[in-house]
């Protein structure tokens, strides 16, 4: 069984760092290795190098993850409690 606390945070910080990573990337590789235009299609609001946009992607990229830590935990653990404890 999952605790949905935990899951949902470790789900919301991993969105949010990985948002970083994404733009640290940008940061330091060339223009046509940048990942500028995926975070402009699936972030709304979020422009790149903009203080605004950074903060909007990066809360954006934390609710993402807050929101599949909601939905997967429950639906994990009524698939464990049906299919996954062991029957004697």
């Amino acid at each position: 069984m999952l605790n949905i606390k935990i899951v949902t945070w470790s789900l919301g910080l991993f969105g949010a760092v990985t948002f970083v990573v994404c733009v640290l990337y940008g940061l330091v590789v060339p223009e046509s290795l940048h990942m500028t235009g995926f975070l402009e299609e699936t972030l709304p609001g979020f422009r790149w190098l903009t203080p605004l946009g950074f903060v909007i992607g990066l809360v954006e990229s934390f609710l993402y993850g807050v929101y599949t830590g909601l939905i997967f935990t429950p639906i994990y653990n009524v698939l464990w409690r049906r299919w996954g404890q062991a029957t004697p």
